[in-house]
């Protein structure tokens, strides 16, 4: 007899820490190796085409990212059925886990001029990364009812946060600029950040229990063939699930969005605004904070206004903040003139990283949640699978767009693009019916 997912009970707090603690742990991969410090260490150093305004390195940037997102795209969604039907939720997440730990460490050895290696190691460990996301988002629907969901995952993405924050500081502290003349001592960035993700992680496996039963394989199959089966059954039902997969298509354009300012926003601020080392570290901190800040509070609210609402909200704050951002230098020259200001463009934009920042944990927090509202429990790695697909084609898409305009427009100019993304996903989103996804996850679990 299936239980209603409304009987779930909410899981342990040591439980629900051991979990959140996987979102605090890999915050070191994605801030640090994705976002501030190798970015900018890949286009301006190690490839350091500074005569061509870094156009090659941005697009090589875009297509080693591009290329593991796809590879995720391929591989979540039947990986999602093979978790589900053996019940090796966890195996799966450490084997991810252990890959990301080993290929960013051996980022160490990427010197200038060694772009080949560079691309090739960016495109396994954030391979391994962007799947390990899949995998421990498919505990979610175990851990807690519907109601709780926005909360529990507010918790985690918010602790996330926290880990970034953490593990910038040794950097920050320690390692200094990415730049050539301190390129000895920044090439350390892979190896701190493989350590940090590594212990940090380790109360995900100590507490958080592998949910579902394992179930036997008949003769003549594999997991693989099993996976397979399961998927093609799960697309014969898409009717079913048809606010999950409009919410997707909304995933998709908010995400290809979102993984154009974690990937350029510090090449951005490098290369549009010219900020200075102090302000691109108090840029780094007002982020960190304000998403942190963002995701923890919106997650409550969430579990009050709906999670729907609260997705759209803060896909609009994304809109503003980046339309903010491709005006910065105007809004700046604007407050000069009309007030008598003397205000700096970076300063600006530092004012500017609030509302990205605010807008940066809660929207996925809230993708992450409606998602989990709208998943049967004993789908839950096959349909965060999709989520996955729909997350990482968007990193493809977004990725791959947003460097072959700036190869022809140059970064200032292709942010627009990025607003319109956003733009989109808040229109897609308004036909999502979330009291009937929700239903058509419970209807699921009551079949026989």
């Amino acid at each position: 007899m299936k239980r209603f997912r409304s009987d779930i009970p909410r899981a342990s707090k040591k439980e629900i820490f051991g979990w959140a603690m996987f979102d605090f742990a890999n915050q070191s991969y994605t801030l640090l190796i994705i976002t501030v410090i190798f970015p900018v260490l890949f286009t301006t150093v190690i490839v350091g085409d500074a005569n061509q305004d870094y156009r090659l390195g941005n697009l090589l940037w875009s297509i080693a990212l591009a290329v593991s997102y796809f590879m995720v795209v391929l591989s979540g969604p039947v990986f999602g059925a093979i978790m589900d039907y053996s019940a090796l939720k966890k195996k799966f997440l450490f084997i991810s886990y252990l890959l990301t730990i080993i290929s960013t460490t051996l980022l160490y050895f990427v010197e200038p001029g060694l772009v080949v290696l560079g691309v090739i190691l960016i495109i396994i460990s954030n391979f391994a990364y962007a799947i390990g996301e899949n995998f421990i988002a498919s505990f979610l629907p175990s851990l807690g009812p519907p109601k709780d969901l926005g909360k529990i995952s507010g918790i985690g993405w918010s602790l996330g946060y926290v880990g970034g924050l953490f593990s910038a500081g040794f950097v920050i502290l320690y390692l200094g600029e990415p730049t050539l003349e301190n390129f000895d001592t920044i090439r350390w960035v892979g190896p701190w950040a493989a350590f940090f993700f590594m212990v940090a992680a380790i109360p995900t496996f100590l507490w958080v229990k592998e949910p579902g039963a394992r179930q036997l394989l008949p003769e003549d199959e594999s997991f693989f063939s099993i996976g397979f089966k399961r998927l093609g059954e799960t697309m014969r039902m898409v009717t079913k699930f048809r606010d999950l997969v409009v919410f997707l298509v909304s995933v998709f354009f908010a995400m290809a969005g979102i993984y154009i300012v974690i990937s350029f926003a510090f090449i951005y601020g490098d290369q549009v605004v010219r900020w200075d080392e102090t302000v691109r570290v108090l840029m780094f901190i007002v982020v960190q904070i304000t998403a942190a800040i963002g995701a923890f509070s919106f997650g409550f609210i969430q579990d009050k206004i709906g999670a729907k609402l609260t997705y759209i909200i803060t896909l609009t704050l994304w809109f503003l903040g980046v339309m903010g951002i491709w005006g910065v230098i105007d809004i700046t020259d604007w407050l000069n003139a009309t007030f008598q200001t003397d205000f700096d463009a970076q300063y600006v934009f530092l004012y500017i990283g609030v509302i990205a920042g605010l807008s940066l944990g809660s929207s996925q927090s809230a993708s992450r949640a409606l998602v989990g509202i709208f998943t049967p429990e004993e789908k839950s790695a096959e349909f965060f699978g999709f989520w996955g697909l729909s997350n990482k084609i968007a990193g493809v898409f977004g990725i791959i767009g947003i460097g072959l305009l700036q190869a022809q427009f140059g970064l200032h100019q292709s942010v627009l693009f990025c607003a319109f993304l956003f733009l989109v996903a808040v229109i897609i989103c308004l036909f999502v019916n979330e009291k009937r996804g929700e239903q058509a996850a419970d209807d699921f679990q009551e079949q026989d």
